[in-house]
């Protein structure tokens, strides 16, 4: 499939559902992104341990944690009235707002997102997808680097992120957006 795709082409969420194969791909600005190789296995403990963390946490609780692979799509109109549709899979994720769910995944921003650095992606997450993410009101963003253990905290404030919070792991780090929601990065 990758060499079917041109980077000078722009693609829509349709022409992503009919794409052969089962490779994994995000599209940000109509531009298609590759989703592999299959990330390393610290990486995958990682985000495993920050989903169950935050999981456990949940429970009993109106808000929900998912885990990559989900599609999540983010659509504006532009001026031509046309719809520009932005696929991502974020690799962990809280939404509160149950009607964004649907079979497919969600539809609209999420409240809160994990994006666990892989070398494949790490370019894409620390710039395109927090310029995303910030454009469509993700209220926190955190980008965690898995070699380093440094996390960088993101906080939606007047639809801007501030400067980014850094923390150095080991750390038990709360959640701004859900405070009573806390992460051990270890």
């Amino acid at each position: 499939m990758a060499d079917l795709l041109r980077k000078e082409d722009t693609y829509t969420y349709q022409d992503l559902l009919n794409w052969p194969g089962d490779e994994r791909w995000e599209l940000i600005d109509g531009h298609a992104y590759a989703m592999s190789p299959a990330p390393l296995f610290r990486h995958q403990k990682m985000v495993g341990s920050v989903h169950a963390q935050l999981f456990a946490q949940l429970q009993g609780k109106p808000c929900q944690v998912m885990v990559a692979p989900l599609d999540v799509r983010l659509t504006e109109s532009n001026l031509e009235g046309k719809s520009t549709t932005h696929v991502v899979q974020p690799d962990v994720l809280i939404f509160c707002d149950p009607s964004k769910a649907d079979e497919k995944g969600l539809t609209g921003a999420p409240d809160w997102v994990l994006e666990v650095l892989s070398d494949h992606t790490a370019w894409k997450d620390q710039t395109q997808k927090l310029a995303l993410y910030e454009r469509f009101g993700v209220r926190e963003y955190w980008i965690l680097n898995p070699e380093t253990h440094l996390l960088l905290v993101h906080v939606l404030h007047q639809g801007k992120y501030k400067a980014p919070q850094t923390f150095l792991g080991p750390a038990a780090v709360s959640l701004t957006s859900f405070p009573e929601l806390e992460v051990k990065i270890d």
